[in-house]
């Protein structure tokens, strides 16, 4: 894919040179600061237990998950496309794949450097005495940006469907909130429709189940690879149609 390391320079470039970027990572910085710091206290010093909430296991994980990735890939497409900056980009001698793989791998870089903070407060706590437990850590850290990189290319498809940036993280948003509903839909379904448990719709569910894919490897401190090729085929998928996405702009 050529050309994908350039737009990814400048994207990752723009995400730093803009104070959107930095009044996200502020925010979540500050956040998860705040969060872990509470955890800690209320458990009793216990350093892991705090980590694994502050990194997968509290609902204000899933908040930052859900909604800082479609803030970050909302202007991405629509906003270059709306001032005809992208009319430009895909007329220079890149291919669409290859913008939207440096667009993507930019978003997803952005998430990780975020997510890396645990590490800093696993190294706190390891100089204060209070050894965790870094295999651990490293599983869930590699899960959290995994999820990461699939709900940045769902953001990036829905901001190459609008001109709207606003449009696109709404949507982005509303279909990443529907990802983390479908461990409900699927406890309802069986007991609604009375289905037995090994029913094909059920097992189809369940291949689509983000948090029993995190919680089978990630949360429990062990990298599965059949759990990283899901969360890497679903980030392809979603990443192919924001290809042909893009596609369809170059020949409008």
């Amino acid at each position: 894919m050529r050309g994908a390391w350039t737009i990814y320079r400048r994207e990752l470039a723009g995400l730093f040179l803009t104070p959107l970027g930095w009044i996200l990572l502020f925010v979540a910085l500050l956040v998860r600061g705040i969060l872990f710091t509470i955890y800690l206290d209320r458990l009793g010093g216990e350093v892991n237990a705090a980590l694994s909430l502050t990194q997968g296991g509290s609902v204000l994980y899933w908040v930052l998950m859900v909604l800082l990735p479609p803030l970050l890939t909302m202007r991405m497409v629509s906003e270059e496309a709306s001032t005809g900056l992208l009319e430009f980009l895909l007329t220079a001698p890149v291919t669409d794949a290859a913008v939207v793989a440096g667009k993507l791998l930019a978003a997803t870089t952005f998430m990780a450097l975020l997510w890396s903070t645990s590490f800093l407060y696993a190294g706190t706590a390891h100089l204060l005495g209070a050894a965790p437990d870094w295999g651990a850590l490293l599983a869930a850290y590699l899960g959290s940006v995994l999820a990461s990189g699939l709900f940045c290319s769902i953001g990036l498809a829905a901001s190459a469907v609008t001109n709207t940036p606003l449009i696109a993280a709404f949507v982005a948003v509303i279909v990443n909130v529907l990802l983390l509903f479908v461990p409900l839909v699927r406890a309802n379904a069986g007991q609604l429709l009375h289905l037995p448990p090994d029913h094909w719709l059920l097992d189809a569910m369940r291949q689509v189940d983000l948090l029993d894919h995190l919680s089978g490897s990630a949360w429990v401190g062990v990298v599965d690879s059949a759990h990283v090729l899901f969360f890497l085929a679903w980030t392809a998928l979603f990443g192919f149609l924001a290809v042909r996405l893009v596609e369809t702009r170059r020949w409008r």
